[in-house]
């Protein structure tokens, strides 16, 4: 029996499985507190985000191809840096999608239950738990569906948000709901925004994923990532567009849901309903993406004993049941203390972090295992570290608190481990 996977995967199934992964959360709640930050210079935002995303792809997908195992920038620092990077990565990956779970089960709430947003979103990270240890996954197949639903909502949105809102229909005051996110104003205000959008493109590290499984893995990742990242900023570009003629920045600030507002501030307020599905649908899955990479970083970790042993066991349905579930835990917590875009702020800066480090290993990479030129990851280091910088003051200090305590409790767990080994030897 063959212990690889089927190589089966073309250009367009890692693009659409790109899509996915991209197309979920963040195009349904960044815009709010993207738009206090940046006001009337929100596509410049977007045009950042996108430069700092495409950096980090590259540097991501480098990596991949030389170090093809479960872990992504966990292992890339270790291998690459030293272990302590590694544990860096690991904790911030872990602390940021947990967030970023969190942050989906948020905008569920909101768009599907908005007058009881936090049962609805507990829920639905106890039901994408549960769906994630009984092996549960998006298939190349079921991406297209998800991709093709979302951006025929995306249209809805974006045909209505241009043709501007209808002076007649009711709501079209503005009505503020949403969290407000400070920001220093001015090209500052730009930058900041740029983090929190970055939250929406930080999918595309699934392409990377998929070395084992698709045709002629450098040529294919390479250009799927290319594919997925211009479509996505294609796509948000509009979007942001759409809403900010449809609402205007100021009301757009304000908006926990903006996506449903344009709708029913325009004349087809009937196609709420299918916003706010398609919403549910992709935060949804954008949460059952989210939870498999924390319980597969999680397990590596486990397995070098920087987290507890237990969580790297496998089940018989070979999946790492108690890292899931580990995972459902923290996210429900999350969600529980902060709302959606306190989530969203939190999640963008530890995946900053996050890639930062990838940026800094693959800096480290020769000539020759690079598709990429070596300035790309350079620039995406300098931009993830000023980008993590100007996120809102809270989010910050509440990243560095759970980072250095998360290394710390790692390191001497990691200690604990070798310490262990060393005696049984």
């Amino acid at each position: 029996m063959s212990s690889s996977l089927q190589r089966r995967l073309g250009t367009a199934d890692a693009t659409v499985l790109g899509l996915a992964a991209m197309l979920g959360t963040g195009v349904f709640a960044v815009w709010a507190p993207a738009a206090s930050a940046a006001g009337p210079w929100l596509l410049v935002a977007v045009l950042l985000a996108a430069v700092v995303a495409t950096c980090n792809a590259a540097s991501t997908a480098d990596l991949a191809v030389a170090h093809p195992e479960s872990g992504g920038g966990y292992v890339y620092g270790r291998e690459r840096l030293a272990p302590a990077a590694g544990r860096l990565a690991g904790v911030a990956f872990l602390v940021g999608k947990t967030s970023s779970a969190a942050a989906a089960a948020g905008v569920f709430g909101e768009y599907v239950l908005p007058s009881q947003p936090l049962p609805a979103a507990i829920l639905v990270i106890a039901a994408g738990t549960a769906l994630n240890t009984a092996g549960v996954r998006w298939t190349a197949r079921g991406a297209y569906a998800l991709v093709g639903g979302t951006l025929a909502v995306l249209v809805v949105v974006v045909v209505i948000g241009l043709l501007g809102p209808d002076p007649a229909a009711p709501g079209t005051a503005a009505a503020p709901d949403a969290e407000a996110v400070p920001a220093p104003g001015g090209g500052l205000g730009v930058l900041t925004a740029a983090g929190l959008v970055f939250f929406a493109f930080a999918g595309y590290a699934r392409i990377a994923t998929l070395g084992e499984e698709v045709r002629d893995p450098r040529r294919t990742i390479r250009r799927a990532v290319a594919l997925a990242l211009g479509i996505t900023l294609l796509t948000y570009l509009l979007v942001a567009a759409a809403l900010m003629v449809g609402l205007g920045t100021d009301r757009l600030a304000t908006e926990a849901t903006p996506l449903v507002t344009v709708v029913d501030a325009g004349e087809a307020s009937a196609l709420g309903v299918l916003v706010r599905a398609g919403a549910a649908v992709a935060a949804g899955s954008a949460l059952l993406s989210v939870l498999v990479g924390v319980s597969r970083t999680a397990l590596a970790m486990a397995r070098r004993g920087e987290l507890p042993r237990g969580l790297a066991a496998i089940c018989a349905r070979g999946t790492p049941r108690r890292a899931d579930i580990a995972g459902g835990l923290v996210a429900i917590g999350i969600a529980v203390l902060a709302g959606p875009v306190a989530a969203i702020a939190l999640s963008a800066c530890c995946v900053l972090v996050y890639y930062a480090v990838i940026n800094l290993a693959a800096l480290r990479l020769p000539a020759a295992e690079r598709s990429w030129p070596a300035w790309t990851s350079g620039l995406g280091l300098l931009l993830c570290v000023v980008f993590a910088a100007l996120l809102p003051t809270r989010q910050v200090v509440i990243t560095a608190v759970a980072l250095a305590v998360g290394w710390t409790l790692c390191t001497l767990l990691g200690r604990a481990a070798a310490s262990g080994e060393r005696a049984s030897g």
